[in-house]
């Protein structure tokens, strides 16, 4: 019965939602999308809109590519050549069950998220101080960790933000473990006939008879995206959701989804566009930008700490109104801290 209850329990999730105007000087949207580094899906969703500009469509094939390499060493990482061609600025976050963890000998922190009794650890190396002296005590005991005591393996996906022939430094740095090149899966429908929340910028919390509320358009969005029936048919035994009230019905909304190793830089201009979509009328009162995080990785904004054993969600969200207001919807699981 314990187990049955365990499976009967939806897991906890939080929340969190703000408003702001893209042309206010505190606006932090650049900041929350810049710091959310580990993005595996974008989702826009326009209204009124049948067939996406040439502009939106060739920025979406833009976006890629990203690179998987099997079995790669972790020293490889810590190496002064791969830091000095590839790192800026950054550090190497690890996330370790108790027996790996104390096998490397190197210190961390206990996992937040751990409970009582300490299973997992966190160990966090800033690569740019550790590359700054390779002959220092910090960096020969990293080194001797991931070369001699416990040398470990792991399958990588790598993004490279930067300009010019990265593309082909990155299959030539990584020749030697059998790099493949991927490009992003794109997605593009049109839903006709879509019934849509009636939104109002200046209310969040929405208004009886006059506008739905964030909460309710996060739910909508759901759905929208799950392709979930959203008309409560008696027949449908997938879906009972329905739209919420007050809504209105568009004749055609397109939605473009891009599934990848996405960063947060090539999001920045895909929401700086979708800020633009307004200069010219349209009929669409709003259009929404949607990121998901990587279930597994190892934090969701910066350095926070990310659990993925109850959910793994992390995600946030823009309704990017026709007056250069915004809402921001930003969501975690169980085990992570409050959205910045």
């Amino acid at each position: 019965m314990a187990t049955l209850r365990r499976l009967r329990e939806v897991p906890r999730h939080l929340l969190v939602c703000e408003k702001s105007n893209f042309g206010h000087d505190k606006s932090r949207h650049r900041h929350l999308v810049e710091t959310h580094y580990y993005n595996y899906r974008v989702s826009f969703l326009i209204p009124e809109c049948g067939i996406l500009s040439k502009e939106l469509k060739d920025l979406v094939m833009e976006f890629g590519p990203y690179y998987c390499v099997k079995d790669l060493p972790l020293y490889e990482l810590i190496t002064h050549e791969f830091i000095n061609t590839f790192v800026k600025k950054g550090k190497l976050i690890l996330s370790l069950d108790k027996d790996t963890y104390e096998e490397t000998g190197l210190q961390g922190r206990p996992s937040q998220y751990s409970g009582r009794k300490t299973m997992r650890f966190i160990v966090s190396i800033d690569l740019m101080d550790l590359s700054s002296n390779l002959d220092s005590k910090k960096y020969k005991r990293v080194s001797w960790a991931f070369r001699e005591k416990k040398p470990l393996k792991f399958d990588f996906l790598l993004a490279w933000h930067q300009t010019g022939a990265e593309g082909s430094m990155m299959m030539s740095y990584f020749s030697g473990y059998g790099i493949q090149e991927h490009q992003p899966k794109i997605a593009l429908s049109t839903t006709p006939d879509l019934r849509c929340p009636v939104l109002r910028s200046g209310l969040l919390g929405g208004e009886p008879e006059a506008a739905c509320s964030t909460r309710e358009l996060f739910d909508w969005l759901g759905a929208v995206f799950s392709h979930a029936g959203l008309n409560n048919e008696p027949y449908n035994f997938v879906s009972t959701y329905c739209c919420p009230q007050p809504s209105a019905v568009a004749a055609q909304a397109s939605l473009c989804t891009i599934t990848g190793f996405i960063l947060p830089e090539r999001i920045c201009v895909l929401l700086e566009r979708l800020c633009r979509y307004f200069d010219e009328p349209k009929l669409a009162p709003w259009v929404t930008l949607s990121v998901q995080g990587f279930a597994d990785s190892p934090v969701s904004w910066r350095e926070s700490e990310h659990g993925f054993q109850k959910g793994g969600e992390h995600l946030y969200n823009f309704v990017i109104f026709n007056n250069q207001d915004y809402w921001l919807q930003m969501a975690v699981g169980a085990n992570d801290d409050c959205p910045p």
